[in-house]
């Protein structure tokens, strides 16, 4: 992953994507959101999923300890290209769904029922004049979104296996 290009997600904003990989995560009742989300991105596309895995939540302290997290990463072939602001937009209405609150109390245990993020993109293949003068190596190529970059052991771990078992990347 390390020789995929990397790229912040504000230079590709407007791209049509065509695939995503995701991480979902949820550290309350992981058991009723992560089945909610799954369903919502399947009629988004075809998915495939790595194993979910429950992980301590690596901001805990024993002053303040947090409830773990169960993760899981998701690739996504869309049934229909978005730009990337789409996209990010309706994951955030599917977290939303899952009746994510964003909280701003800073002592409060962060209670987060779905969380979505965009791991890597694959972009549409766009054949005309700015595709020679693209900051890609290939417009088809797989994109990490390097704000995620490095990514955590589990995401690391769901993406190798995803990789491992559908060999999407190539």
């Amino acid at each position: 992953m390390a020789t995929l290009t990397q790229c912040a997600p504000e230079t590709v904003q407007a791209q049509s994507v065509v695939e995503v990989v995701l991480a979902l995560g949820s550290n309350y009742q992981a058991e009723k959101y992560l089945p909610i989300a799954r369903e919502s991105l399947a009629a988004l596309g075809e998915i495939r999923l790595s194993t979910a895995f429950q992980n301590p939540d690596f901001t805990a302290t024993l002053e303040q300890p947090k409830p773990d997290y169960t993760n899981q990463c998701v690739y996504l072939a869309l049934n229909t290209p978005m730009s990337l602001q789409q996209l990010q937009q309706t994951f955030k209405a599917l977290e939303g769904d899952c009746n994510r609150r964003r909280q701003t109390e800073p002592k409060q245990v962060r209670r987060v029922t779905m969380d979505i993020d965009i791991l890597m993109i694959k972009l549409a293949t766009i054949e005309n004049s700015l595709s020679k003068h693209s900051t890609f190596k290939s417009i088809s190529d797989w994109i990490v979104m390097a704000d995620r970059y490095p990514f955590k052991a589990h995401e690391t771990a769901g993406v190798e296996e995803l990789i491992s078992k559908s060999g999407f990347i190539g």
